[in-house]
């Protein structure tokens, strides 16, 4: 099928275990052929009173050797093919998450997290049962099948051609069912998504569920999406619950034939009784390879419509290499950067709206020097910061640093350069070693001074476990502050040349705010920094302020030069002053 090209590169990579695999499995099949041609003539030499003891206990022994060679070979095809369906399993599911990572921010802002999950997890389960027992199923459908109708031919080709009546009508179902299937598994797939995120979604805000007294609420809308799953596999259901009972009646109905006309042919010794038991025998034989054409249907329909989901998410590029092909440039080489940022005529909007966040930016900033920005919330600050690390693009204009364009920097350079401390800090549930240093290693004495810079230090220290306390699902143990403060540790480690700040004191006391701030002073002799604020005390000592009011700038200049001309900037700092002097 053209869904599963997907998956042709790790077939080549391990074509010699899956032929090695395939190889077995034909054998099995191939001996499970000579058992009824044993039973054959221990029939035939018992109403025929030409046995005995000896000759049965010889007869006994082939079938015994027989079963343990099929044991080992069994053993061995499923080691080498599920094997390798589980060894694909872990490939796919690496490639698809690295590819995931490299989809822009705008791919996030509009695909649910738990869509993302059920893809890693569901669909490519899907998929290595697809390839493992699918595989295993079709060429026991083929090998199997077409080697028991021989076997019976060889017996009588009469009642061969009448047991295979049912054929016709079983490839005609196969092909009708398997249609709805593909459709109906993809159906129970995407709301399978929706009913992982409902549960993702509740567990991850159960703090301010359990705040609200809203737990009845919650389990009754995840009741509501569990309910939706139940009846889209309930339709599934009524597809494969008529498929499978059918296969069976097909094959009943050829043992049927087998029987009346197998028995008269016996009775009138067209045939013998021998050659009657293993022509049932290769009937039942037969029944598995039908059966498997069910099942083989089952799971291709299954697995194809989980790649077809995992493909639209693979075939997803990202924006920023979409647009570094438009412009048709290559990623300058590693450099030094010294930190001077320019911003020439800079638009921007999120993909998802028309509505411009940013018109007309234009400011320039020397190394070493420190940028202020602040502004009423919405007017688009945060978003100018995303731009400079390309965690979004911009729509028009340039951004340069060191006067070379930013889409001309290898992002891992581009970004190895920036220290980003986010509005929202986000830390996950190791230690808060790893938390800083990002699992990589980093020697202790840097640690300790990112730390203390952040103003961090003590109140690490003063945990029992000290670096090595853990955390928590997203820093549950930590306090807002606390958590702001290590993400600004994590961004001074590396001792980045560019820092960027999205409002790094928002959350902390005003004596922390305080040691923070002079902190930034300190790091400004030798980085260029671009802080965000609501306070403006975090900005007071900036060499250069930009005031944005609904995407534009309003105002520009110096703390002293803003405050003399009374508008924004100047109404805030007095208000923030007075309130300031009141506690």
């Amino acid at each position: 099928m053209k869904s599963f090209r997907l998956i042709q590169p790790y077939f080549y990579q391990r074509r010699r275990l899956i032929i090695a695999g395939i190889i077995c499995l034909m054998g099995v099949d191939t001996l499970q052929l000579f058992i009824p041609r044993i039973i054959k003539w221990a029939v035939d030499d018992l109403t025929s009173f030409k046995i005995d003891v000896r000759q049965l206990s010889i007869y006994a022994g082939e079938i015994i050797c027989i079963a343990v060679a099929m044991g080992i070979l069994r053993f061995i095809w499923r080691r080498l093919l599920i094997g390798t369906s589980r060894v694909i399993e872990k490939e796919l599911r690496n490639k698809l998450f690295f590819h995931i990572q490299t989809l822009s921010a705008g791919y996030f802002d509009q695909t649910k997290t738990g869509d993302l999950m059920a893809h890693a997890t569901n669909d490519i389960n899907n998929i290595r049962m697809a390839v493992g027992m699918g595989m295993v199923a079709l060429t026991d459908a083929v090998f199997l099948g077409s080697a028991a109708i021989c076997f019976m031919a060889y017996i009588n080709v009469k009642l061969t051609l009448f047991a295979l009546i049912p054929m016709p009508v079983i490839v005609w179902v196969t092909r009708s069912f398997g249609k709805k299937m593909h459709r109906r598994y993809t159906t129970v797939q995407a709301t399978f998504s929706e009913l992982t995120e409902s549960i993702r979604e509740s567990f991850s805000g159960i703090r301010i569920v359990k705040a609200f007294n809203r737990e009845k609420n919650e389990a009754d809308r995840v009741a509501a999406v569990s309910e939706k799953y139940i009846a889209e596999n309930l339709k599934l259901v009524k597809i494969t619950g008529t498929f499978f009972p059918m296969m069976i009646l097909f094959t009943n109905i050829s043992l049927t034939i087998v029987i009346f006309l197998g028995g008269r042919q016996t009775i009138t010794t067209i045939i013998t009784p021998g050659d009657f038991v293993a022509f049932i025998s290769y009937l039942n034989l037969l029944t598995w390879p039908m059966m498997a054409m069910g099942w083989v249907t089952n799971l291709i329909q299954r697995g194809s419509a989980s790649i077809d989901r995992v493909n639209k998410i693979l075939d997803t590029q990202p924006e920023i290499i979409e647009h570094r092909k438009i412009i048709k440039t290559d990623a300058a080489e590693t450099k030094q950067i010294a930190g001077e940022i320019q911003f020439d005529n800079v638009g921007f909007s999120y993909k998802s709206s028309n509505a411009p966040v940013l018109s007309n930016i234009n400011f320039n900033i020397a190394p070493g020097s420190v940028l202020g920005i602040v502004g009423p919330q919405g007017s688009g600050k945060t978003s100018l910061l995303q731009l400079i690390p390309r965690i979004y693009d911009i729509s028009s204009g340039r951004i340069m640093i060191d006067n070379q364009d930013i889409k001309k920097f290898k992002l891992s350079d581009l970004r190895k350069n920036i220290g980003f401390v986010s509005q929202e800090p986000f830390l996950f549930s190791g230690s808060i070693r790893d938390n800083i240093t990002f699992g990589e290693p980093v020697a202790e004495e840097k640690i300790i001074q990112a730390t203390k810079a952040a103003a961090m230090y003590k109140t690490i220290t003063g945990f029992a476990d000290g670096f090595e306390t853990i955390i928590g699902e997203k820093g549950v143990i930590l306090s807002g502050g606390q958590k702001q403060r290590i993400v600004l540790a994590r961004a001074l480690i590396h001792n980045p040349p560019i820092l960027l700040l999205d409002d790094p004191i928002g959350q902390v006391d005003t004596q922390t705010a305080a040691a923070i701030i002079r902190t930034i002073q300190s790091l400004s002799r030798d980085k260029t920094i671009i802080i965000v604020s609501h306070r403006l005390s975090a900005v007071l000592f900036a060499k250069h302020i930009i005031v944005l009011d609904t995407g534009r700038i309003s105002e520009s200049g110096s703390h002293e030069a803003l405050v003399e001309s009374n508008s924004y900037y100047g109404k805030s700092y007095a208000i923030q002053r007075a309130e300031q002097m009141e506690k």
